[in-house]
């Protein structure tokens, strides 16, 4: 890996690249593995950071800073160094040690941070599936194809909402099928990530991610992530009928 794949994985985190080159350096992650980890390991360090409380120094510590600053001191460069340099090792102690908690613990909803970034980028590209049809028995083999497994792929266009297709998204660090789905003129992101074995089922639940709603469930082997820009109870209703078959 490059130094410059690495300023264009941290450019595509803060949402910096154009339509086309988000597109094209997506196409290399799912490709490539060194690139998935090294971008998932840049999105988890991102979630963990953002919500990272600042640290409150207490009374003390701030007379004892204030204290090196006071022009009336007297002058002892190299004691204030080391006196600087380890409160600066005392608040960076501080804030490693609270990133490594979020990361160690998945950082949250890093996930769900994920497929809704997922699902805006799928917006201003060209095409937001890497495979376009309304045929599930198209769009299935071609997971099986690319990642030795698919979700189950429901056709749901007699209740309103048809298959567009679907693609390949880094998530966790790993490729995962993402299945695309339509309401008019609204897009709908269906993250499908296998469960590990004996892994509990979640109940669906509903939350706002990044201004989209969400709702998350598990079935059938499989944790899913629904996400759009639909009224919360369309997208229920998608859920719902996606659920019953």
């Amino acid at each position: 890996m490059t130094r410059n794949d690495k300023l264009l994985l941290h450019a595509l985190a803060d949402r910096e690249l154009d339509a086309a080159a988000a597109l094209s350096l997506e196409e290399r992650i799912a490709a490539e593995p060194d690139l998935a980890a090294e971008y998932a390991r840049i999105l988890a360090l991102k979630g963990a950071v953002k919500r990272t409380d600042k640290p409150v120094p207490s009374q003390q510590f701030t007379a004892r800073i204030a204290a090196l600053a006071t022009p009336e001191a007297p002058p002892r460069p190299r004691i204030m160094n080391w006196q600087a340099l380890a409160a600066s090792l005392l608040v960076t102690a501080f804030l490693s040690s609270t990133a490594t908690y979020y990361l160690a613990s998945g950082g949250g909803n890093a996930i769900e941070q994920t497929i809704a970034d997922s699902h805006r980028r799928s917006l201003l590209a060209a095409s937001p599936t890497d495979i376009a049809s309304s045929d599930r028995h198209t769009v299935r083999p071609w997971f099986e194809a690319k990642l030795g497994l698919s979700p189950p792929t429901i056709d749901l266009a007699e209740a309103g909402f048809p298959l567009v297709g679907g693609r390949v998204e880094v998530i966790g660090g790993k490729p995962e099928p993402v299945l695309v789905y339509r309401r008019r003129q609204h897009l709908i992101t269906l993250a499908a990530i296998p469960l590990a074995p004996g892994e509990a089922n979640t109940p669906a639940h509903t939350k706002v991610v990044e201004g989209y709603n969400m709702v998350q469930w598990d079935q059938s082997g499989f944790g899913y992530w629904a996400v759009s820009d639909l009224d919360a109870p369309e997208l229920k209703t998608f859920v719902d009928d996606l659920r019953s078959k």
